[in-house]
């Protein structure tokens, strides 16, 4: 791997640790700074907020990084992330942390643009794996992080994931500064407009752009369906297991390693085998199958069996954005990848909202419903495949 591969990679890590920090001690702060203990709605408020930020401000970033270059997006949003959580670490009122989670949405969404770079120092042939790659780290991080902040939270002081991911922003800062390559210099007429800053102008190119529809419905579609994992895996270990905290949190811990271990080792090599639409389909196969495994399961142990095999369906989302990333040309691919991080934040907002309400109404008479449910969900996306086409060069750019 190149320079600027492992330095973005390593930056990816790093802000996925700092966005994970975070999780497990805001219940508790929140229950701290707004004096009530029922934090229920307020605590859904805030992670809604966070999502939505990042909805409107991910295709903002990527066109801006398409016009002025990728370097001086990513330094402002490093800088304003660990601005935001300085102040949020000594916010003495709630009125400031929700403003500040809100900014944290905002800065990041500058994964978009860490895709968008990895775009550009990547050939097609070695897209799917670099995104497996890409995924990996930000899966590594996001299993360091919750770590580290539950403990610093629980041992140090309650405020100090905040400070934590503050220095982690800072590192991030000094990489792309002083380390990081610009892979794509910002165009010699480049100038700000306010039209710029609407969200909704990429969308609607996006969704006027033919080739990519039956690809952004599959995206929409995995993404969806993955927030069933965070939103029903503890209450159905509990219900259907009785698992501890304990066991539920190692059970999360190998769904995480050897997810990030597939999407690292295996993305590339089942690629150059099957092609990406195939490898796409394999992928989908195993976690589907995986998913009716635990639907039926009647031991807590195959909660730990299924995790390779969940894993192996972590190749398909590598090598759906390297396709998506083959219909349109360089010029664009901050763009589109702001509207791909859109979407995975539209579904990160819905998805739980959705897998939650099923869950209540089916953990009584069978947890395993809500797997099947994510099944069905899944199989929306199988007739759209068909429409996957690899697009000619002159329909790469077309007009907005």
């Amino acid at each position: 791997m190149n320079k600027a591969l492992v330095v973005i990679l390593a930056a990816v890590m790093l802000d996925a640790i700092g966005i994970g920090l975070i999780f497990p001690i805001l219940p508790a702060l929140l229950r701290e700074v707004g004096h009530t203990s029922d934090i229920s709605i307020l605590l859904g408020v805030m992670l809604a907020l966070y999502s939505a930020c990042q909805f409107l401000f991910s295709p903002i970033l990527g066109v801006l990084s398409d016009r002025f270059g990728r370097r001086p997006v990513l330094l402002v949003s490093l800088a304003g992330a660990a601005i935001d959580y300085l102040i949020m670490a000594f916010a003495p009122h709630l009125w400031m942390l929700v403003i500040g989670r809100a900014i944290a949405g905002v800065t990041s969404a500058n994964m978009a643009v860490a895709t968008a770079y990895i775009t550009d120092i990547t050939t097609e042939e070695e897209r799917a794996q670099r995104f497996g790659l890409f995924h990996a780290m930000f899966g590594i991080g996001f299993i360091i992080g919750p770590v580290i902040g539950g403990i610093l939270g629980e041992w140090w002081w309650l405020h100090a994931p905040f400070l934590a991911a503050a220095v982690l922003n800072g590192v991030n800062f000094a990489l792309a500064l002083f380390v990081l390559p610009e892979s794509r210099p910002g165009k010699a007429d480049a100038r700000f407009t306010w039209e710029t800053l609407n969200p909704f102008k990429p969308l609607a190119w996006a969704f006027n752009f033919k080739a990519l529809v039956p690809l952004m419905a599959i995206f929409l579609i995995m993404n969806f369906v993955g927030t069933v994992y965070g939103t029903a895996w503890a209450q159905f270990s509990e219900d259907q297991f009785a698992f501890s905290g304990l066991t539920i949190g190692l059970s999360l811990g190998a769904f995480g390693v050897f997810h990030a271990l597939a999407q690292a080792f295996l993305t590339g090599p089942a690629v150059a085998w099957l092609g990406e639409r195939w490898a796409l389909v394999v992928g989908m196969a195993f976690e589907t199958g995986a998913m009716l495994t635990l639907a039926f399961a009647g031991q807590g142990w195959l909660l730990f069996a299924m995790a390779p095999i969940f894993a192996l369906g972590g190749i398909g989302m590598p090598a759906l954005q390297s396709l998506t990333t083959q219909q349109v040309d360089s010029d664009r691919q901050g763009q589109l990848q702001g509207v791909l991080a859109s979407i995975v934040s539209l579904a990160s907002v819905f998805g739980p909202l959705l897998f939650s309400a099923i869950y209540a109404s089916v953990r009584h008479d069978w947890p395993g419903m809500i797997w099947i449910v994510a099944i069905c969900i899944y199989c929306l996306a199988l007739p759209l495949m068909v429409g996957i086409r690899r697009a000619p060069a002159a329909a790469k750019n077309p007009a907005e």
